[in-house]
């Protein structure tokens, strides 16, 4: 029997000026996707902001939700959504995200391609990436191709309405219940003894 596990997308309108902008062009509810592997969100990846105040400083991330760029924006509305894989998916998983983390610095924003998705046009240049771009291209290289279209062509949207994933909340990101959870910090360091030596392949 395969043994069935979680991953999670997480959506967020944090109401900046740029994310103000695009949502007139997409009249969409969000407009930034991130990749979280555990409920509690503490471990969360995305292509944004390197830094909270230059939002033209931008490449792979790790998200802290208390630390990082939400800090500064205490407004966010977010959604969480989650996806069911198999355990050895969300493995491959995290090994792809460890090899994204270890050679970050050579991966940078793909503006130019989230500007062309404007007007439905591929453009993926290798190693750059926008942050839904980023989440459906993950996906698919562990073999969860969701859409038939590539991965440049991917809107935050496309997470929200997708039948594949299930809203477990929506709201405030900071009213989210799970954050801080206790029982989440003890699945979290028994997932990283668990992985703890595993030869990342990617």
């Amino acid at each position: 029997m395969i043994h069935q596990d979680n991953i999670y997308v997480l959506l967020t309108d944090t109401g900046t000026m740029f994310t103000r902008m695009i949502k007139r062009y997409t009249s969409a509810p969000y407009n930034h996707a991130s990749l979280a592997l555990d409920k509690g969100l503490r471990e969360v990846y995305s292509f944004g902001r390197k830094c909270a105040t230059n939002p033209w400083s931008a490449g792979f991330v790790e998200e802290d939700i208390y630390e990082g760029v939400y800090r500064y924006f205490p407004e966010t509305r977010c959604v969480v959504l989650r996806l069911n894989v198999s355990a050895q998916q969300r493995i491959e998983l995290k090994r792809l995200i460890q090899y994204f983390n270890r050679n970050k610095e050579a991966y940078k924003y793909n503006l130019v391609g989230l500007l062309f998705l404007t007007m439905k046009i591929n453009f993926a240049p290798k190693n750059a990436y926008f942050c839904s771009q980023f989440v459906a291209e993950a996906l698919r290289v562990i073999e969860l191709d969701l859409w038939n279209r590539p991965s440049a062509l991917i809107t935050p949207n496309d997470f929200l309405i997708h039948p594949a994933f299930e809203t477990v909340y929506e709201g405030m990101l900071y009213d989210y219940p799970k954050l801080g959870s206790s029982m989440e910090e003890k699945e979290f360091m028994i997932e990283c003894e668990d992985l703890r030596g595993q030869v990342i392949s990617y």
